[in-house]
């Protein structure tokens, strides 16, 4: 036997780590198309059965979907217009307390009642990506909370205007449907980056709806916010249906209950997902709390800013947003535990920075503001482009498992974070962000970035950093691709097929469907 034959071997012999086969699994997830005779009955060509689909977005076999710059950039603006109807009352609660003369108390249950129909929109709804055709699910949703809009403004009774708000936060999920698809759309090599830009319109639009409700407010009143919150979700559903494309569903043989059911889950039984999640509560609740107490902070005796002036330190959040795109470029390149583990070193060293100095100079806090913001937005690229390369036909579920345990590290930050600054002052504060951090490393570190998908504690595989080269693109035929990998690797196949039916059995699905890699055709 001469050494390279011993060499294959030894590739052979050496067992698949989950990195390796998720980069394998999204690089041949193809489109199942159907038989050309039966190509035209299976393309859809309306949405909701009477609005057609323009011809240039239909996919079919011969004319697979196209994910270009644009169409990112799309996403990106989508998620920016939607996600701010979660935050346009935050800075109108004053004259909302004044126009529908209630108590602020009263009205303060608004920006609550929002972000728990947010919540329900995320358990019930996000879920849908894996089961549904997604522009259809897109558009009724855009639709939707367009028609609610119309009320807000209309409304001059509290307890309308609060079911209303509810209702828009359950609807307004569309930036975490358009975070999977996103993910599904781009090239493996690419996805990181396509991910970032959505990424970075979600947080730009946080900032666009604080500060464009606050200004407009001033000089108007607060019912012309919601009209131009209306007009913005108007021109975001023409722009949806004029270029989003047809993508065509996935687990054709699951169920609703199914869905929700999987996606539980995953939250208990993957180790990659479990560890994302955890990292992703401290590291959210350590972002929160820093933003809440720093307005403690500079209005209190050290600075004795302006609300105003405290309101221009969100803007400085913008430079970190700029930076996303190109972290996300980076991701691309690594292995993603790696970016990981760069992004919760950087934010350690800030929220030591923070412990030791925000109260000595301004340009330290802008310094930290800064770092904070980019090494966050680095730390959830990479762990969703980790997690994405887990099973590209879960990719929704799995999203929203991850958005759910941000959401719990948001609340976590907030009342901890708080409660710590009010007793202790600003630098236990910290001190806590810090120490938050100091876990995520641990949680980190106890998984290496190699490890077989099912390996809860440990390191194997190597330490190898780079991601290795994408294959050939494949093609959209399935059965095409499965005779070229028997011609391969025919023992490999079946047991990639014995481990998918031994899955697919457990979730009560039908086990005569296409592997999980293959996305099906409605």
């Amino acid at each position: 036997m001469t050494t390279a034959a011993a060499t294959d071997e030894t590739q052979l012999a050496r067992p698949e780590t989950d990195a390796e086969r998720g980069e394998r699994a999204s690089e041949t997830a193809t489109i199942q198309a159907p038989e050309p005779a039966k190509l035209a009955e299976h393309v859809h060509s309306r949405d909701f059965g009477f609005l057609p689909i323009p011809r240039y977005l239909r996919v079919s076999k011969e004319k697979p979907p196209q994910f270009d710059i644009f169409l990112n950039i799309l996403f990106g603006l989508g998620s920016t217009f939607i996600v701010s109807n979660l935050y346009y009352c935050q800075p109108l609660l004053i004259q909302l307390s004044e126009s529908f003369h209630v108590t602020y108390d009263e009205v303060s249950r608004i920006p609550t009642l929002v972000q728990a129909g947010y919540a329900c929109g995320l358990l019930l709804i996000t879920p849908l990506g894996d089961l549904v055709r997604r522009r259809a699910l897109i558009l009724v949703l855009i639709s939707a909370s367009s028609a609610l809009t119309i009320g807000l403004p209309l409304t001059s009774n509290l307890h309308t205007f609060e079911a209303l708000s509810f209702l828009i936060g359950v609807t307004s999920v569309v930036p975490q449907i358009l975070m999977p698809f996103a993910a599904d759309l781009a090239p493996p090599h690419k996805r990181g980056a396509a991910l970032s830009i959505v990424l970075s319109g979600l947080l730009l639009g946080i900032l666009f709806a604080r500060v464009v409700a606050g200004v407009v407010a001033n000089f108007v009143t607060w019912r012309v916010v919601y009209w131009l919150a209306l007009g913005l979700q108007g021109g975001v559903l023409l722009l949806m249906y004029a270029r989003l494309p047809d993508f065509p569903r996935k687990n054709k043989g699951m169920t609703y209950l199914g869905v929700l059911y999987t996606m539980a889950r995953f939250a208990v039984t993957e180790p990659m997902i479990v560890q994302a999640s955890l990292i992703n509560i401290a590291s959210m609740a350590c972002f929160t709390n820093f933003w809440v107490t720093l307005t403690f902070l500079l209005g209190g005796p050290i600075y004795n800013y302006s609300t105003l002036v405290i309101g221009l330190f969100g803007l400085v959040g913008m430079g970190g947003v700029a930076t996303s795109p190109l972290l996300g470029r980076l991701v691309d390149r690594m292995v993603p535990w790696y970016g990981t583990l760069i992004a919760t070193t950087g934010q350690v060293a800030f929220y030591a920075l923070q412990t030791g100095a925000d109260g000595l100079s301004v340009g330290v806090v802008i310094v930290v503001c800064f770092g904070i913001d980019s090494f966050r937005q680095f730390q959830q690229v990479s762990l969703t482009t980790g997690v994405f390369g887990l099973d590209p036909s879960a990719r929704a579920r799995m999203n929203a498992v991850l958005i759910i345990s941000i959401f719990i590290g948001q609340i976590m930050g907030t009342s901890v974070g708080t409660s710590v600054f009010n007793a202790h002052g600003w630098r236990a504060a910290a001190a806590l962000n810090l120490g938050w951090e100091g876990f995520c490393v641990l949680v980190l570190l106890a998984r290496g970035p190699h490890c077989a998908r099912y390996t809860w504690l440990g390191w194997e595989g190597g330490f190898a950093w780079r991601k290795p080269a994408a294959d050939p693109p494949q093609s959209m035929n399935v059965a095409e691709d499965t005779k070229e990998k028997e011609k391969e690797d025919p023992q490999e196949l079946a047991r990639e097929e014995s481990r998918a039916s031994t899955e697919k059995a457990g979730r009560g699905e039908r086990t005569s469907v296409e592997k999980p890699a293959a996305v099906q055709e409605s």
